[in-house]
């Protein structure tokens, strides 16, 4: 069994991948980053995430789909959207022979982007409010 690098960037995440493949992961990746754009990229637990005061989502490549992680809230808030997709607690899988539905993906990313922004906020004002 080939010993595999643990990608230290979302670069080199992509580019571990076939180009059919780096080429829908790139797709997601704008989609994310037009969404959020203030959104910080990392690599952890060996996958992209972006996080803007809190995850809004994570992806993955898989043998037959792109495992999209954007959390329980998301997925309950779009279940409709996403009925046609398989979902779990907090993952939906885009399987490779669909289209990819980017709009989709940038609604909700920008659904968990505002929804932490919100949250951050609460959080500053109760710590205002005990703090007086």
């Amino acid at each position: 069994m080939k010993n595999k690098k643990v990608p230290e960037t979302i670069d080199e995440y992509i580019s571990s991948f076939p180009p059919e493949i780096q080429s829908l992961l790139l797709k997601i990746r704008k989609a994310i980053r037009k969404a959020a754009p203030e959104a910080e990229e990392k690599i952890s637990y060996q996958m992209p995430v972006y996080k803007f005061k809190g995850v809004v989502a994570y992806f993955a490549a898989h043998s037959n789909h792109i495992g999209f992680y954007p959390g329980p809230g998301a997925i309950i808030a779009f279940k409709e959207e996403l009925s046609d997709y398989y979902t779990s607690k907090g993952t939906i899988h885009f399987p490779y022979d669909k289209p990819l539905p980017l709009r989709l993906i940038s609604q909700i990313v920008k659904f968990n982007y505002i929804r932490n922004l919100e949250k951050d906020k609460l959080k500053k004002g109760r710590k205002k409010y005990e703090s007086s």
